[in-house]
């Protein structure tokens, strides 16, 4: 929606959306509620929304299985982490790949989960030990 159609929706004025947007000023506490309702949001995630990753997550809503299954995320995701080209010259993957194994298989079998639903927890648990070895200093 245009800053003009929002501020006609709430009463009031385009410049007041504009200061809201640039952080100028903040809308009082029933204007926070009525965003959030026009936007179909809790008024958590209004005050926590991130323009960017909203951007990010629509992306990723319209990618189709048959795209995503064409995208090189190893080259996608090299440009930013160099490692991604060189660890295979470097690293014993079979060796981690049968650890992972045995966790993947671990996983399947105590709960239940298909090949894809193991991989996406196994994920999770990594990104929370980097976020917990993050947190602690222990990225290095």
């Amino acid at each position: 929606m245009s800053q003009e159609e929002v501020a006609g929706k709430l009463g009031v004025s385009r410049q007041t959306i504009s200061k809201w947007e640039t952080d100028e000023t903040l809308p009082d506490i029933r204007q926070s509620k009525r965003l959030a309702v026009l936007y179909g949001l809790s008024l958590d995630e209004l005050i926590e929304f991130d323009i960017d990753v909203k951007e990010i997550q629509e992306v990723i809503d319209r990618t189709s299985e048959e795209v995503s299954e064409k995208i090189d995320w190893t080259k996608a995701w090299s440009k930013k982490y160099p490692v991604l080209n060189q660890y295979q010259k470097e690293v014993d993957t079979g060796f981690y790949a049968e650890k992972l194994s045995e966790l993947l298989m671990d996983l399947k079998r105590k709960y239940s989960y298909d090949e894809l639903n193991a991989f996406l927890v196994l994920k999770d648990i990594l990104a929370a030990v980097w976020k917990s070895r993050q947190g602690a200093g222990k990225t290095k």
